[in-house]
């Protein structure tokens, strides 16, 4: 089915079309300068200036590095089009920042260039006398996993959760947010050029486990020590064999890095720090695996005389599915966009924070190509701009219009049948009960 672009949706491509060079430019820029999340203090003000110069009310330093363009149009629903600010660790990657390690390996310079493109054309006098509502430009911290050790650093400095969508929850950043928009390049194998709707989507905890032994003289008395990594060895192996007890339906991963092993190597390890990952396909059965891994943990400190200590990381929750809204599938066949919609069954096995945020709101997703190479891999690179930077700013600007004109009716349709599992309160409560 095709639909007929109207002349201010005619106008929206016209704005995004005058300003290509712009925004390629902004994207190049942000993928030059990579940075960690909560870390992205150029990035965040790159963003800042382009939302003021278009005559955005921006407030910036939310959740440390965030920033916020709004435009309040007339009464009616409110929209938050959400770009990711931090880049991933990926050390071998050829734009990677030397000092820091990390790269835009997951294609997020791609979204920030969608949000702007998309910016621009909502900016326009003539469009807005289109909508009825409110638009949110949220460029958003940490996406990205964050490490234990930082974790803590960042907790001394106020922030309490461990990622951007998630502390700006807590802070209530998302307060005024009737309906999301995202987007990224392709995380599941898709053959077209884009994938309209947000599919299933895997959620994680982690934990950092200190493993207590006793330190001996490797080669005099070793048997008057007690090895930590022994513990931790072991531990991991009983993880091993647990898999096959791993339903394929449940989608479970498990990841482990052992980030300390002993001092030196003439003598019994004493300690050993692992930082231990559970990805699963619901709430219930990462707390089901994270506690076979527990059990693991704790059977091999009991089998070598050992102790362990574990200490809860928050992470994030399942994407809640969503079939492509109207509103999107309509913007993509006006652009005549190849494109695929979400089916059952479709599931992304990584992890996002966007999972949080679709326990509160509905969020309209779609996903594109334009790149090769692997996420978070040293070959990722962006090879066609118009598929990765202009046609998802268009398909973004198109999806706002048409969900705020008429009086809002498309997003008020959305969020009369959205039925919200937490509210912020009770989100916050459960986040901290999981950590603490």
């Amino acid at each position: 089915m095709s639909f007929m672009i109207d002349e201010t949706g005619q106008r929206i491509l016209r704005l995004i079309d005058v300003h290509k060079d712009q925004i390629i430019a902004f994207a190049e820029d942000i993928a030059a300068h990579p940075e960690p999340g909560y870390e992205e203090f150029r990035t965040a003000g790159k963003t800042a200036e382009v939302l003021k110069n278009l005559g955005y009310k921006v407030t910036e330093h939310l959740a440390r590095t965030g920033v916020k363009g709004t435009k309040s149009i007339k009464e009616g629903p409110s929209l938050t089009v959400i770009g990711e600010l931090d880049a991933i660790g990926c050390h071998s990657h050829p734009n990677a920042n030397p000092v820091t390690g990390v790269a835009h390996a997951c294609g997020h310079h791609a979204q920030m260039a969608a949000m702007i493109g998309c910016a621009i054309a909502m900016a326009d006098p003539d469009v807005q006398k289109c909508l009825a509502g409110t638009v949110n430009f949220l460029a958003v911290p940490a996406e990205e996993y964050i490490d234990a050790d930082k974790r803590a650093r960042l907790k001394k400095e106020g922030i309490e959760f461990c990622c951007g969508k998630s502390e700006m929850i807590r802070t209530g950043v998302f307060d005024d947010t009737d309906i999301a928009l995202t987007t990224h390049v392709h995380m599941v194998p898709v053959e077209e050029d884009f994938y309209l709707g947000n599919p299933a989507c895997n959620g994680y905890s982690a934990e950092r486990v200190t493993v207590r032994g006793k330190a001996a003289h490797g080669a005099i008395d070793p048997w008057n020590g007690v090895n930590a990594l022994s513990i931790t060895t072991s531990a991991i192996q009983m993880m091993g064999l647990m898999r096959e007890t791993f339903r394929e339906e449940d989608h479970v991963r498990l990841h482990n890095v052992i980030r300390k092993a002993g001092d030196v190597i003439n003598s019994v390890p004493d300690e050993a720090i692992v930082e231990t990952k559970v990805r699963a396909a619901s709430l219930d059965k990462i707390c089901e695996i994270t506690d076979m891994v527990n059990r693991a943990y704790a059977g091999s400190a009991y089998a070598f005389g050992g102790k362990i200590e574990m200490e809860k990381l928050q992470g994030y929750m399942p994407i809640i599915p969503r079939a492509a809204d109207n509103a999107l599938i309509e913007a993509a066949d006006d652009l005549g966009l190849n494109y695929r919609t979400v089916q059952k069954g479709d599931f992304n096995n990584a992890c996002t924070d966007v999972g949080d945020l679709s326990h509160l709101v509905p969020v309209v997703n779609f996903t594109f190509k334009g790149f090769e190479g692997k996420l978070h891999g040293a070959d990722f690179k962006i090879t066609d701009p118009e598929k990765a930077y202009i046609l998802p700013a268009k398909l973004l600007a198109l999806t706002v219009y048409k969900l705020l004109k008429n009086g809002g009716q498309e997003a008020k349709k959305i969020t009369k049948s959205y039925t919200p599992v937490f509210n912020k309160e009770s989100y916050i409560q459960y986040v901290k009960n999981t950590i603490e």
